[in-house]
């Protein structure tokens, strides 16, 4: 899994079907608190936020994390950081 910051959304009216309903986020990697410069787009699982901290799954995983294991995903947000200790 991989800690990550949203930094915003991705609009598309027209998908794989298996993929309707969902939120894509653009989310950056974050290492020691920091942004690693890359960003990923994530299939949104649990109702992320854009500024919000989020974990996110990838490969098979991303798939298993939002119960769609016949979707294309490789990566998925499966949690909202509360805090970090």
């Amino acid at each position: 899994m991989i800690l990550a910051r949203v930094k915003g959304s991705i609009v598309s009216t027209s998908k794989n079907e298996k993929l309707v309903g969902y939120k894509l986020l653009i989310v950056e990697p974050i290492e020691n608190d920091a942004p690693t410069g890359r960003e990923i787009l994530a299939v949104d699982g649990v109702g992320a936020g854009i500024g919000e901290k989020v974990i996110i799954a990838c490969g098979s995983a991303a798939r298993l994390g939002i119960d769609r294991n016949d979707a294309p995903v490789d990566a998925a947000i499966v949690g909202i950081v509360d805090e970090i200790q």
